[in-house]
């Protein structure tokens, strides 16, 4: 089977889960003998900007958002446009303020989803193209909903199978100005139509989008994420320092802050006055203020020393920092669609803290491999990480269980299986 994997790229100045998500999956298709393309949108791929070489990055984000707010530049030549999708220019708008915001992108994103009505036709006419002379696809795959306004004129041109993933689309749209989110919510619906399959990644948002957009239950499909355990080598507890961990972009949204104010509770205690923090998972422009914010918590209550912030966080960076710690917790304020930490992190032997919010106790009781808190308050943090951190026993229970865990209910293989009986379903429908 061919897919074409329609894909945001972030442009690697992040720990954008739903890039690694969907990157993990295209490896683990590939291993099954399918032919799988990944389509970058707005800016390079994550961890994969290479591909950037191969297929080229469509509606990039420079120009989109120029064009969206100026008009006349729709019709500038064809060297400047160019220019402006090129490697390095991509890569310095994906570490500025405000490219991966919804605020004041509410117009864009409706344009976007009008699709051929929208603003960025040519640019749609260009993709759709591409994907009918070029790709040539059996399948094509749209990593979130935010993108359903490719699907018509996808399907009209090409009259190929529809699929598309569903994973937070809610923590982008819901930021938006109230008199926005309606008419983004309404869009995504009716767009959806055109869509065979919708794949959500948790039996949590499954329920939590029917909540916003109107499926026929019969479209829906949940396919949990995968990591593969032989990429990750896991260190033992007992050989770790009691140092607790933190892997997402660096931001008040993933509960960064609350993470920091519990760690700040605990040091209160001389018991704990050994305990450390590592943080780590990148950052954009939007994010300094926030980061110095934090900086300054800590250096009040004289925590600086004892908390680390690492920069690099792909590859064998990321390897370091799982050997470093001994928990990690992404208290992310509303909880999500599922976090892809959590797997890589059990799959490294560590056991995650989350608060009962979104998928994080669905995963949680799956895989065995950690604890959940209820209400997401520093206070309660802080005390479910001081009965962990130097509790070994239940550690190294927790570790085995969450290794186990992901092998038995989360294998990329494994889930690869069932994304390939999706799109089997989705061709048979079309």
């Amino acid at each position: 089977m061919k897919i074409a994997h329609i894909i945001p790229g972030s442009g690697g100045s992040f720990y954008c889960g739903n890039c690694m998500r969907d990157s993990k999956y295209i490896r683990a298709l590939r291993d099954l003998g399918h032919q799988v393309i990944k389509v970058p949108l707005y800016l390079p791929i994550f961890d994969d900007a290479h591909d950037l070489d191969e297929v080229p990055v469509f509606y990039g984000a420079v120009n989109l958002y120029l064009k969206q707010q100026f008009p006349i530049l729709r019709h500038m030549p064809a060297f400047v446009e160019h220019a402006l999708d090129s490697k390095s220019v991509l890569e310095m708008a994906a570490r500025k303020a405000g490219s991966t915001r919804a605020k004041g992108l509410e117009g864009m994103t409706i344009s976007m989803l009008l699709g051929e009505d929208g603003g960025q036709k040519e640019e749609l006419e260009r993709l759709v193209d591409w994907l009918a002379d070029e790709a040539k696809p059996d399948v094509v795959h749209l990593s979130n909903a935010l993108l359903l306004g490719l699907a018509h004129r996808i399907k009209q041109r090409m009259n190929v199978s529809m699929v598309c993933s569903l994973q937070d689309e809610d923590v982008w749209v819901d930021a938006m100005d109230d008199h926005f989110r309606k008419e983004v919510w309404d869009l995504m619906s009716e767009r959806g139509k055109d869509v065979d399959v919708f794949i959500p990644v948790s039996n949590y948002f499954a329920s939590e989008i029917h909540q916003r957009m109107t499926i026929p239950e019969k479209k829906m499909q949940t396919v949990h994420l995968g990591v593969d355990t032989a990429d990750y080598s896991p260190k033992p507890i007992t050989k770790k320092e009691p140092v607790i961990g933190y892997l997402s972009r660096m931001c008040d949204e993933n509960g960064l802050a609350v993470l920091v104010d519990a760690f700040i509770l605990l040091r209160e205690n001389p018991e704990y006055s050994t305990v450390q923090l590592k943080i780590t998972g990148g950052k954009t422009g939007d994010d300094l203020q926030f980061i110095k914010d934090q900086k300054r918590k800590l250096a009040k209550a004289k925590l600086e020393a004892d908390v680390f912030w690492v920069d690099e966080f792909e590859g064998e960076e990321r390897q370091k920092f799982f050997d470093s710690v001994r928990l990690i917790s992404v208290p992310v304020l509303n909880g999500e669609a599922f976090g892809l930490y959590m797997l890589e992190a059990m799959a490294s032997g560590i056991p995650m803290v989350q608060p009962a919010l979104g998928a994080f106790p669905e995963v949680i009781e799956l895989s065995g491999g950690g604890v959940i808190y209820g209400e997401n308050k520093p206070e309660l943090l802080a005390k479910a990480l001081g009965k962990l951190i130097f509790n070994d026993a239940h550690l190294q229970e927790l570790s085995a269980a969450g290794i186990a865990g992901v092998k038995a209910h989360f294998d990329i293989h494994a889930q690869a299986k069932k994304m390939v009986v999706v799109y089997e379903s989705a061709v048979k429908s079309s």
